[in-house]
């Protein structure tokens, strides 16, 4: 997958003896377009819908404005918030 600034942002590779996991090539879209668009993470195996976690780059003042709500952080680095849109 290209993005929308030109770069390789996803490549998927397998030999043709084995099957394709369409849901986890959905997965994958809907998570880049939702990382592109937030500054956000998603855990592993997240699906649409699903806590989301705001990117460690992010400050706490710059969280504060976009998250009001506030977030779950189980670590000072690890900051949960319900995903954006959603």
């Amino acid at each position: 997958m290209v993005g929308p600034d030109k770069k390789i942002k996803l490549m998927l590779i397998y030999p043709m003896s084995t099957g394709r996991n369409f849901d986890e090539v959905l997965r994958v879209l809907d998570s880049m377009q939702l990382t592109a668009a937030h500054k956000v993470a998603t855990p592993v195996n997240w699906k649409h819908g699903e806590d989301v976690i705001i990117l460690p780059s992010v400050s706490e003042d710059q969280a504060k404005l976009q998250y009001p709500d506030g977030w779950r952080a189980p670590r000072p680095y690890l900051r949960f918030v319900p995903q954006p849109g959603a």
